[in-house]
């Protein structure tokens, strides 16, 4: 655990030290208000709730995430410093959910600063904190879940690049999975891959925590998921580690 915490602060001490954190920071908490205030039409909507912010964040997230996680491995094979790290005491898996814990980490700090917004919510009514609590926990899953993958494809390549656009490919297919576009196309052509997209589809599983629902069916489907893809990190890094 120690090992894992040391890699984590290294991780997450490095997003701060470069504009990187920054740039993240302001375009998202940008893009949040702008789409939760003006096109979620947060004010004349009536009702005290958050939700379009809650409804707009897997979209946000979905660009801004392997914007993270692009540089995650990818940086450390193109710079040879990844031999250096995995020489340290530690082993391939401390290393990827170390990495993985910060990344984390850096989302739930964007996310906290948008408490402005939950203030802005308490003023105008009564809203329930309790599902705004359990909107926030949703949004620590898919973020989870996006930076997993994330970090899979930047295992996958040293091109930063590359890595996002993979990044960004694969979570929509997870994110889109139970949109009628896609459930209707498959349906009429391979029924069965439309069922198996209905219950990958992790955007469904969200928004159930943005209404105040939390079953441990969908605790498990992000838990399974993030564990998945942390553990194809791991085997790509090793695989691939000396590319």
């Amino acid at each position: 655990m120690r090992n894992i915490s040391i890699v984590a602060g290294r991780e997450l001490a490095a997003y701060f030290a470069t504009p990187v954190a920054t740039v993240f920071i302001v375009i998202f908490l940008i893009l949040q208000g702008t789409l939760t205030f003006n096109l979620g039409n947060f004010f004349d909507r009536g009702q005290a709730d958050l939700n379009p912010f809650f409804n707009y964040l897997p979209w946000v997230f979905l660009l801004l995430v392997p914007a993270i996680t692009m540089r995650l491995w990818a940086e450390e094979r193109r710079l040879g410093t990844i031999e250096m790290l995995l020489t340290l005491p530690i082993t391939q898996g401390q290393a990827v959910l170390g990495k993985f814990l910060a990344a984390w980490a850096f989302c739930a700090i964007a996310l906290a600063l948008t408490f402005p917004i939950i203030l802005t919510v308490r003023f105008l009514g009564a809203p329930d904190m309790g599902a705004i609590a359990s909107g926030y926990l949703g949004a620590l899953l898919i973020a989870g879940a996006y930076l997993s993958v994330g970090s899979a494809m930047s295992a996958l390549t040293r091109n930063q690049v590359i890595a996002f656009v993979l990044g960004v490919a694969v979570c929509f297919m997870f994110a889109a999975a139970s949109y009628p576009l896609v459930t209707d196309f498959l349906s009429r052509n391979t029924p069965v891959m439309a069922e198996v997209a209905r219950r990958f589809a992790i955007v469904d599983r969200y928004q159930a925590f943005t209404r105040g629902i939390i079953s441990l069916r969908d605790l498990v489907f992000f838990t399974t998921f993030i564990g998945f893809w942390l553990f194809l990190t791991t085997v790509l890094v090793d695989q691939r580690k000396a590319d």
